[in-house]
C-alpha cells in the first residue's frame, strides 16, 4: 500500500527506503558506538549484515531488536508477562497506555504483540527525543512516527491535524496497530491521567461526530507495571529542581540520561495488560454533549482501565503505607521484604546529586511514584 504523500515528514520508512537508510546508518560513527554498547562482543560487520539481510521493518525488528530486548530482560529483570481480554482485537488497536519509560515501554509492547499477532506497533515519539541525527533515522527504522512538539502555535495545529490524520489513516486503511502514551511525557509522580488535549487531537481527522470518530480507532487502553522504576531517583531530583526553580527544563543531555538509565537500569518483574477496545463505553456517550464533555468522558474511560489493570509487587503496598499510614495491605509483604525496600529508598535518595537536596521531599516524592498506582486502582474498582 502506497502511503500518501502528506505523511512523508512523520511516517516509519517503507521498506523500498530501507536499504538508503541502512548503509546511511552503517556510515554514521556515533550508530556504529551505539551498536557496540547495545550488543557487546558482537562485530559491527555481523550487525551490518543483519540489517543489509532485512527486507522489510518487521524483519529488522526480528534480527536486532527483539534479541536486544530479551537480552535487556534476561540481565535486568525478573521476568516480562502480558494479559489481554480480547485477542482478534490485537490486530489494529490503537493502544493507549500510561507511560514510564522512554524507549521501553513501547519497545516492550512491541516485542510482546510479534509474539503472540506476529505484528508490531508503530510508535509515536516526540521530535524531542531525536536529539541526533541518526537516532531519529532508527526510530523511523523501528516503526515510529514523528510527534512534532517544537513548532509554533499555528503550526502545531496543522501537526496536530496531520498526525489524527495519519493515525486514522493507519488503524482503518492499513490495519496497523499503534502505541501512543496517554500524556505527552511521563507521569513522573505515576498519577496516570490521560490528557484531554490528546483525546482532542485523535478527533481533530473527522469533520463528522466526535464519538464517530473515536470509535473509529479501537482504542484498547493498556497498562504497564514495573515493579522498579530505575529512573525513579532522577524524575524524584527534577520534582525538585522544579520547585526550586519554576523556569527549570530538561536539556536534552537529561534525556539522554534517562533513557540511559531507563535500558540499563534494574526493573524487576514487568506485565502489560491490554484492555477490550473501549468502543461500547464510548458509543453510550450522549453525542449532543460538547466536545469538552465528550473529551472528558472519553479520557476517564481510559483512565478507569488503565488504574484497574495494575499489577502490584511489596513495593507499592509497603510505600503506600508509608505514604499513607494506611496498613491494610500489611499482609502483602514481610518484614524481611520491607527491611529490603528501606534500604532501596535511602540508596535511591542517595544518588540524587543535588547539591541542596531536600531528602524528606524526595523520599515522598518517590513513595508517590509506588503509592500512586495503588491509590489509583483502589478508587478505580471501589
Amino acid at each position: 500500500m502506497i502511503i500518501p504523500a502528506e505523511y512523508d515528514e512523520i511516517r516509519p520508512y517503507t521498506p523500498e527506503e530501507l536499504p538508503q537508510i541502512f548503509e546511511e546508518l552503517i556510515a554514521d560513527e556515533e550508530f556504529k558506538a551505539a551498536m557496540g554498547y547495545a550488543f557487546p562482543g558482537m562485530p559491527f560487520e555481523q550487525i551490518a549484515a543483519a540489517m543489509r539481510a532485512s527486507k522489510t521493518n518487521l524483519d529488522f525488528q526480528k534480527a536486532l531488536v527483539a534479541p536486544f530486548l530479551k537480552g535487556l530482560l534476561a540481565k535486568l529483570s525478573s521476568g516480562i508477562t502480558f494479559s489481554y481480554e480480547k485477542k482478534e482485537e490485537l490486530q489494529n488497536p490503537l493502544c493507549i497506555s500510561n507511560h514510564r519509560d522512554i524507549i521501553l515501554d513501547s519497545a516492550f509492547l512491541c516485542l510482546l504483540m510479534v509474539e503472540n499477532t506476529g505484528n508490531t506497533v508503530e510508535i509515536a515519539i516526540g521530535d524531542n527525543l531525536l536529539i541526533r541525527p541518526w537516532i531519529k533515522k532508527l526510530v523511523r527504522v523501528n516503526r515510529s512516527f514523528i510527534v512534532q512538539r517544537s513548532a509554533s502555535i499555528r503550526e502545531m495545529l496543522a501537526s496536530s491535524k496531520r498526525l489524527s490524520s495519519y493515525m486514522h489513516y493507519t488503524i482503518t486503511e492499513r490495519k496497523q496497530p499503534i502505541w501512543l502514551a496517554q500524556r505527552e511525557g511521563r507521569a513522573k509522580d505515576s498519577n496516570d491521567i490521560t490528557q484531554e488535549g490528546l483525546i482532542k487531537m485523535l478527533s481533530m481527522y473527522s469533520g463528522g461526530n466526535m464519538v464517530d470518530s473515536l470509535k473509529a480507532l479501537n482504542i484498547a487502553p493498556t497498562t504497564i507495571s514495573y515493579e522498579y522504576d530505575p529512573c525513579d531517583y532522577l524524575k524524584a531530583k527534577e520534582f525538585q529542581q522544579k520547585r526550586d526553580n519554576p523556569e527549570h527544563k530538561k536539556s536534552p543531555m537529561d534525556d539522554l540520561v534517562n533513557m540511559q538509565q531507563g535500558l540499563m537500569g534494574y526493573k524487576g518483574a514487568i506485565h502489560y495488560h491490554i484492555a477490550a477496545c473501549i468502543n461500547d463505553e464510548i458509543d453510550k456517550i450522549d453525542r449532543t454533549l460538547g466536545k469538552n464533555e465528550i473529551t472528558n468522558a472519553v479520557a476517564r474511560i481510559i483512565d478507569k482501565h488503565i488504574h484497574s489493570n495494575y499489577r502490584f509487587w511489596p513495593i507499592n503496598y509497603y510505600y503506600y503505607e508509608l505514604l499513607t499510614g494506611d496498613t491494610r495491605f500489611a499482609d502483602r509483604y514481610t518484614a524481611e521484604e520491607a527491611a529490603k525496600l528501606d534500604a532501596y529508598l535511602a540508596d535511591r535518595i542517595a544518588k540524587v546529586d543535588l547539591a541542596d537536596k531536600d531528602e524528606a521531599f524526595l523520599r515522598t516524592k518517590i513513595l508517590e511514584m509506588y503509592a500512586n498506582p495503588l491509590k489509583n486502582y483502589l478508587e478505580a474498582v471501589s
